[in-house]
């Protein structure tokens, strides 16, 4: 399973306010080749969740995964940071080997 953050799960409600996504069901956590160590994360608002798809709910957000990412980011923790080096989401991922310098890519 996939754990999120009290600042991740404040952040995506605010990021589905800000943009308008009303239709959005929450936010869509995928994995996909590429990135310097051969995987890469990716995020996105989703507004529609397929059958498949892993749902995990934290105040009243839903964080999304397909069956193919699961496997490759499970027991992972999605946190949100703001501080003096940057603002963005972070992976924090106890199956990854490798991870590239910015965090956004891993083996």
């Amino acid at each position: 399973m996939i754990t999120i953050t009290e600042m991740a799960a404040k952040k995506i409600k605010e990021l589905m306010g800000e943009e308008g996504q009303s239709g959005a069901e929450g936010l869509r956590v995928y994995v996909k080749g590429g990135g310097c160590s051969g995987y890469q994360y990716g995020m996105l608002l989703e507004e529609k969740i397929s059958e498949d798809d892993t749902v995990i709910q934290r105040d009243g957000i839903k964080v999304i995964v397909d069956p193919q990412s699961m496997p490759l980011i499970s027991g992972s923790e999605v946190d949100y940071s703001d501080s003096l080096q940057g603002a963005g989401f972070k992976i924090k991922n106890p199956l990854a080997k490798t991870t590239c310098g910015c965090g956004s890519s891993f083996s």
